[in-house]
């Protein structure tokens, strides 16, 4: 199975600034139903990742992203194998990485992403051996 990152991310990436306000970036999410958007800077280079569960515990919904937001993100070359992308999730805990190519998002691969290719792709048990 040769299957890349690139074949099983979120293409279409939205993403959100730090000085949006958590009401703005709950809009998008709904708007979109996705569950986490990048957060880039005016280089669209990526300085955190923002979930709904972020915003659940948001104080306020006029509160900016950037106090709300996760600023340790995870990022992942398109190219490599889920295998790598399940790994470095199971490691840190969390659910989204951010797939980039030359420095620019490119798309975010989620748990369900992974999940959907295990659902797919039907793994038969083999005889062992004799």
């Amino acid at each position: 199975m040769n299957v890349k990152i690139s074949d099983l991310m979120s293409k279409n990436v939205v993403t959100t600034t730090r000085v949006q306000t958590v009401g703005q970036a709950r809009s998008l999410m709904e708007e979109y139903g996705i569950h986490a958007l990048p957060v880039v800077n005016d280089s669209d280079k990526p300085v955190g990742i923002v979930t709904s569960i972020d915003l659940m515990n948001a104080p306020s919904d006029l509160v900016k992203v950037k106090d709300v937001m996760t600023q340790h993100i995870l990022t992942i070359p398109q190219y490599n194998g889920p295998h790598q992308a399940a790994r470095l999730m199971r490691k840190h805990h969390v659910h989204h990485v951010i797939v980039m190519h030359d420095k620019i998002v490119v798309g975010l691969l989620s748990s369900f992403d992974l999940l959907q290719l295990i659902e797919d792709h039907r793994f038969v048990a083999k005889n062992g051996p004799t």
